[in-house]
């Protein structure tokens, strides 16, 4: 069958599942199969291991499987990373778009974003201190699956007649594990087109839209009865204000400039957006904690007792216990997966564009992502809500801890933003006015790079014609996606996140053997710059 009529046939199945079972059957994968009562108290409610996420289980899993396949990549090689991040390897003259450090800014855009702002801030709302320690396990594992996925987009990438690249996933699965499984790669692009609408897009513009809007209707003179800010309703359980509309052209144009003009103008933007918005970013970070520096040490004291121990006299004990375990797990992976992306496979289409010819080298690149993303950035975010208090303001601290706290919860962007306004109310009243140019910032960068991560799915499955009509239609969502509501958007787009990641964790376990031996090749050679390249063929 070709790529074009098994997309369609792809597609044609989730609209229909989508109109018979709703939006809740997607949202199940996250739950599966302890959504269903028989495998939730298997073996015994005292001890559910039933309701453990076949999700959860799969990645997790593929992390300790590969990580031990290839001798812990992420301790062994992590040097060699920076130093081929540095550009002391690259040699202009080889095939691919973009050098190391670009390949791993865009990656690094797309995954460095509303997910170390909104995300860690979910992450705790609803699952408590502890979920940030369960980011940290996908961040290590996950950083396996980064080197595996990247290193593999460059073994079985193709070179385009006109010189550019066509890698990731899909073309890891129908080149490297063979065209009989075409159906795979098909099923992994069809889900990774949806994801950048979703994950990539429209959360995006949401999160923008939505801290602007609380941004300016907190001001007084403003308030929420300004013709700019009041909501009209649209339809029932759907209303809309003039402000929102504003936010979502504005985010529109400034996308759509960008991806029009492809992978070099969207890794020129990256290359220097990606690293001024983290610094700005990080510096603020640094500067609370160390305000809040006695409280660092009992921050991270508090974020392992609430993994492993959670508050026993309130959650009860058993499998009361367990469940609150479980969830504080499940939001801790669920959002470390959709803040680093690792083992979505998505990254590894950024970084099949990098100009080298040697696969290996990528991979050791791409390994630095989930460790700036979610070890540095994801913690950073993370121990500010804590060390400010600003933690006490959410779900699990009402539900679990203190149900009579009287204070107002806060979920999603607004919780980072009153955390930084708590920790830097010594310096100046407007710490969140940061956290809503870092959204703004981050949200773009993240959008721009998905952009490019759905149109080449969509090239894969139905050529370049395709390419054009695509872009068009992300802008749109930029546009959908700064009016709709968080709820919807985020559950479907957890679900297309979960769905593109199995193809590509079985597509990094089948090929587990072909890896090994170009990691143990690779890594057996003497490894010279560029410059010491270029010097012995001066002297020859």
């Amino acid at each position: 069958m070709k790529r074009s009529s098994a997309g369609i046939l792809t597609y044609s199945v989730l609209f229909i599942l989508l109109l018979i079972f709703g939006i809740s059957f997607f949202e199940a994968i996250w739950s599966f199969p302890g959504n269903f009562d028989f495998f939730a108290n298997f073996p015994s409610e005292d001890l559910p291991l039933g309701s453990i996420p076949i999700m959860i289980i799969v990645l997790v899993g593929t992390g300790v499987f590969v990580t031990i396949r290839l001798g812990f990549p992420q301790i062994r090689y992590l040097w060699h990373g920076i130093k081929v991040t540095r550009g002391i390897y690259d040699d202009p003259d080889d095939e691919g778009d973009l050098n190391h450090f670009r390949a791993l800014t865009t990656a690094l855009s797309a995954t460095v974003g509303i997910g170390n702002i909104a995300g860690v801030a979910t992450a705790i709302y609803y699952g408590g201190p502890g979920a940030l320690f369960w980011m940290w396990v996908t961040a290590f594992f996950g950083t396996s699956l980064k080197y595996a996925e990247a290193t593999l987009s460059i073994k079985y990438r193709q070179i385009n007649p006109d010189g550019s690249t066509a890698g990731g996933p899909m073309y890891n699965i129908e080149n490297g594990i063979g065209r009989n499984w075409r159906w795979l790669a098909v099923a992994f692009a069809a889900f990774a087109v949806i994801c950048s609408f979703a994950t990539g897009n429209a959360i995006q513009s949401f999160t923008v839209s939505d801290q602007i809007y609380s941004e300016v209707s907190g001001i007084a003179s403003v308030g929420e009865t300004h013709f700019l800010t009041m909501k009209h309703m649209v339809w029932a359980g759907f209303e809309l204000s003039v402000l929102q509309v504003i936010n979502g052209l504005f985010l529109a144009a400034i996308v759509a400039t960008v991806i029009i003009g492809g992978i070099k103008r969207i890794g020129n933007v990256t290359g220097y957006l990606a690293p001024f918005m983290a610094i700005i970013y990080v510096s603020a970070t640094v500067l609370i904690l160390l305000s809040n520096l006695n409280e660092i040490l009992p921050s991270f004291g508090l974020v392992f007792e609430m993994a492993f121990n959670p508050p026993a006299e309130i959650a009860g004990v058993g499998g009361g216990t367990f469940l609150v375990i479980l969830n504080t797990m499940l939001w801790g992976i669920k959002r470390g997966l959709y803040s680093n992306e690792a083992g979505q496979g998505s990254a590894a289409i950024a970084h099949s564009t990098a100009k080298t010819k040697y696969a290996v080298r990528e991979g050791a690149v791409a390994m630095l992502g989930p460790f700036i993303d979610t070890i540095i950035i994801c913690s950073l975010t993370g121990l500010v809500i804590i060390t400010t208090g600003a933690w006490h303001h959410t779900e699990f601290y009402v539900s679990r801890i203190d149900p009579n706290f009287a204070g107002e919860l806060f979920n999603s962007s607004l919780l980072t933003s009153f955390a930084f306004k708590e920790g830097l109310s010594w310096l100046f009243d407007y710490g969140d006015k940061i956290v809503t140019v870092a959204v703004l910032l981050f949200a773009i960068s993240t959008a721009i790079s998905w952009s490019f991560y759905g149109d080449r799915a969509a090239d894969f499955l139905f050529g370049a014609k395709a390419i054009l009509p695509y872009k068009w239609l992300f802008v749109l969502f930029v546009f959908i996606g700064a009016i709709a509501e968080l709820e919807a958007v985020w559950g479907f787009g957890d679900a297309m996140l979960g769905f593109m990641t199995f193809p590509n964790l079985l597509s990094i376990i089948l090929l587990s053997t072909a890896l090994k031996k170009m990691t143990n090749s690779y890594f057996g050679m003497e490894h010279k710059t560029y410059k010491e390249t270029l010097e012995e063929k001066n002297k020859n």
